[in-house]
């Protein structure tokens, strides 16, 4: 956030482009001094980090507090300088309209058959294995899916990525279900569509955070995109997706009990499980694709560009 951040702006000043996207909320004050010097500049929200703020567990509760306001001013500030915002949700671009008129939704949907296995349609093909792919943290609910392990029968968890906090690590890797875990550390994206291939479900339930709710983590599409029926958070947008589209279960995130039912019933009933991976592929074919999106954002840069 010093180096890397100075890095990216003196590379975006050596580029002299036309228009400049930025993602990450530590280069808003390079957005900044790009507009000051005439450029066009797209700030792309893909979270409301006020709300994120709040939940973020290294910080103490007074930071808690502070940041979200704060930020939350300084964004209100910012924004209105910018050409175009973006958010990556509905909800999201509610909020930046109030800030500036010109903001538009872009869902950050999967890439068709990125992630696509070449035998999702073979489902006797898959073990019986879960998986959860990204980033690992208590508020992501990973303690509650190891903690449903010993309830699921026969099953191993396929678990890609780091966690974010040593005690929840080293906490979830004393219990015996750990034993049911196949840890996976940090995978590429060849790598994860393999272990896609041969999973029967996919994980994504995060607790109900003020950020996750109004959330759509791309996690829950890429595993729709391999074919996999959804186990989710039972949150209303989630479940919008999964029950709209015959593709998973909607659980209670902090029940293991209802985790594993949930796992167990994938397992026990592969005819069902494998319509569900079905249905998901043909959502995100018809719907929840990055095709459909990437005209919309080309569609920002023309108008901007005129």
């Amino acid at each position: 956030m010093t180096k890397t951040v100075k890095s990216v702006y003196e590379k975006a000043t050596k580029l002299d482009s036309d228009v400049y996207h930025l993602h990450d909320p530590e280069l808003i004050p390079v957005g900044v001094k790009l507009k000051e010097s005439g450029k066009l500049v797209i700030f792309d929200a893909h979270e409301d980090l006020p709300k994120q703020l709040k939940s973020k567990p290294y910080l103490n509760v007074f930071l808690r507090n502070f940041l979200p306001i704060a930020f939350s001013l300084y964004e209100q500030y910012v924004f209105r300088k910018f050409d175009a915002l973006i958010g990556a949700t509905a909800s999201i671009t509610t909020k930046l309209k109030k800030i500036n008129s010109n903001s538009f939704t872009i869902n950050n949907y999967p890439i068709l058959g990125e992630l696509s296995p070449d035998n999702n349609s073979i489902w006797n093909n898959r073990s019986n294995e879960v998986c959860y792919l990204g980033g690992i943290a208590e508020i992501r609910g990973i303690k509650q899916v190891i903690a449903s392990l010993p309830y699921a029968e026969n099953v191993t968890l396929n678990l890609a990525g780091r966690f974010s906090e040593k005690w929840v690590e080293e906490e979830v890797k004393s219990w015996p279900s750990w034993g049911q875990v196949n840890e996976l550390g940090f995978i590429n994206r060849d790598e994860a569509a393999k272990v896609l291939g041969r999973s029967k479900a996919g994980i994504v339930t995060f607790h109900n955070y003020p950020n996750h709710v109004h959330a759509q983590p791309n996690k829950m599409f890429e595993y729709m995109s391999a074919g996999l029926p959804i186990i989710t958070s039972n949150f209303p947008m989630w479940r919008e997706v999964v029950e709209g589209n015959h593709c998973g279960i909607c659980v209670d995130p902090l029940d293991k009990h209802a985790i594993a039912d949930a796992i167990n019933y994938i397992i026990n009933n592969p005819k069902e499980a494998e319509c569900m991976g079905i249905n998901a592929v043909a959502a995100i074919k018809n719907k929840y694709n990055w095709s459909v999106e990437e005209q919309n954002l080309f569609k920002v840069y023309k108008e901007l560009l005129q």
